[in-house]
This record gives structure tokens, C-alpha cells and sequence, in this order.
């Protein structure tokens, strides 16, 4: 999946969207450096992964992500992907 993801910032910047990533540690609340993430600027969009969102046993881990966007960046549009390589078309979608 991991692979998938690196073209993702070619395709954002092949159709004019600043964009950047931040893969959050699964095995860990990984707070900081989503907030600090969140934090670098006003975002548009924000696209939870389908690695984050599909895996039930990620569920609470799921709703740490949610709630940690809503409090740092609640101006922000939420997008879902189902994989790494349509990251861009989800955010598309909200922006």
C-alpha cells in the first residue's frame, strides 16, 4: 500500500493542489504528529486512509483520527480513499 502512496503527491501537484502527507503509526495514538500536521496550515481537505478506516479492530484508532481533525483543523472537508493509489480523487471530491 505503502507504494501506491508515492505517486500520490505527483498526481496533487500535476492538477495544481498543494498537498502533503502524513502516515500515521498504526501500533501507537500517534497524536502529536497529526496535530502538528494539521496544524502546518488551513487545510481544504483532509483524506483519512482506507488502512485506518477499513480494519475494525481500528475502530477507536478510527475515531482518535476523526475527532483529532475535527479540534485542528475543523474548517476542513473529510474525504475517505479506498487504497493508496486514489487519494487525489477522493479529495477531489470534497474540494
Amino acid at each position: 500500500m505503502l507504494a501506491a502512496l508515492d505517486g500520490e503527491p505527483a498526481r496533487f501537484a500535476e492538477r495544481g493542489v498543494e498537498a502533503s502527507l502524513t502516515l500515521v503509526p498504526l501500533d501507537e495514538w500517534a497524536g502529536a504528529a497529526l496535530e502538528a500536521a494539521l496544524a502546518e496550515r488551513v487545510w481544504d481537505v483532509v483524506v483519512i486512509g482506507g488502512g485506518i478506516r477499513k480494519p475494525e479492530p481500528l475502530l477507536t484508532f478510527f475515531e482518535q483520527v476523526v475527532n483529532a481533525v475535527r479540534i485542528h483543523a475543523p474548517q476542513a472537508a473529510l474525504a475517505f480513499n479506498t487504497g493508496g493509489g486514489d487519494t487525489v480523487e477522493a479529495a477531489e471530491r470534497r474540494l
